[in-house]
């Protein structure tokens, strides 16, 4: 079974939906590439899918290992490169509690960094991942 199926419907714009659910997902081209920028890019999606991968593993850890990471969040910011036009960098900053002991932070920290997109991407394209403890 497939991933996902998509079509074009025009002027730019996709529309992807997962098989397994049916949720979907509409992607533009963005402004500054001809498009609408009225949804997601292609390249947004990478880098909020790896902003969405390294949470996601965090919290399977959180869980197993009894951690609270109530309120966390992330923002990330794609930049792009020219020669070819590719994603040459994604910035990843967390927001988590201040309450982390020296040691969950550690765990949490290692389990970001080594979800499956984060070991996807091509190595060039620069990740840089801060973590913050101010919740």
């Amino acid at each position: 079974m497939s991933t996902a199926t998509a079509r074009y419907s025009g002027q730019l714009r996709t529309e992807a939906t997962h098989t397994a659910s049916g949720n979907c997902i509409v992607t533009d081209a963005p402004v500054d590439n001809h498009g609408r920028g009225e949804a997601f890019s292609p390249t947004d999606l990478v880098s909020a899918a790896l902003g969405s991968c390294m949470m996601t593993i965090m919290g399977i850890v959180a869980e197993r290992s009894q951690i609270n990471l109530a309120g966390t969040t992330f923002n990330v910011t794609k930049h792009m490169v020219a020669d070819p036009r590719r994603i040459g960098q994604i910035d990843v900053h967390f927001q988590l509690p201040a309450a982390l002991s020296p040691k969950e932070r550690t765990i949490l920290e290692n389990a970001a960094r080594t979800c499956p997109v984060a070991l996807s991407l091509n190595p060039e394209i620069r990740q840089e991942v801060q973590f913050n403890y101010s919740l």
